[in-house]
């Protein structure tokens, strides 16, 4: 999904330009970190990648990701959803899965995530799913200046704006995997 674009020719919605080249190159990079993913996986600094289908189809990838999660309970999202499904709600929805996973399945006190100022859409399902402004962070892309909306829900602002169903199974046979 990720060779077919994610976004438009001249934008960057992202801090790593992963999508910068060929198709095969973009797709050959998400094969990549994945990979990374499950091999550095530790308790203590975890990163889950969740697939997205859609219609029998994968449509993009919602990532989970913590530092020292047992001590902070504190983890963070990020995420891309293929150019032809955007517009559709699945941005919100794959979102508001992987916030159940982290407060009702593993505990968590906070999520936070960020988006590029210039990135309605992702902000949109910020707000919509109750996150909060926490501020601007500066950033370089590609050598160019860049700024990142920082954005933060915390158990109260979730429990407010859960909508989506989400039904979790097989969690706690590895729940110690994420320092839980």
């Amino acid at each position: 999904m990720a060779s077919a674009g994610v976004h438009g020719p001249a934008e960057m919605p992202f801090s790593v330009p992963w999508t910068k080249g060929s198709p095969e190159e973009a797709a050959r990079s998400v094969f990549q970190y994945v990979l990374r993913t499950f091999g550095q996986w530790q308790q203590a600094s975890w990163s889950l990648s969740l697939v997205v289908v859609g219609q029998g189809e994968v449509v993009g990838l919602q990532d989970l990701m913590a530092e020292d999660f047992a001590v902070t309970g504190e983890a963070s999202t990020g995420s891309w959803l293929g150019l032809r499904h955007q517009g559709r709600g699945i941005g919100t929805e794959m979102r508001a899965a992987a916030l159940h996973l982290a407060f009702e399945g593993l505990g968590a006190r906070a999520v936070t995530s960020a988006a590029m100022t210039d990135n309605p859409r992702s902000l949109g399902v910020s707000r919509r799913l109750g996150y909060r402004e926490d501020g601007l962070e500066v950033t370089s892309v590609d050598g160019r200046r860049r700024a990142l909306h920082r954005l933060r829900l915390d158990r109260d602002g979730w429990e407010r704006h859960r909508t989506v169903p989400v039904e979790v199974s097989g969690l706690t046979e590895c729940r110690s995997l994420f320092g839980c």
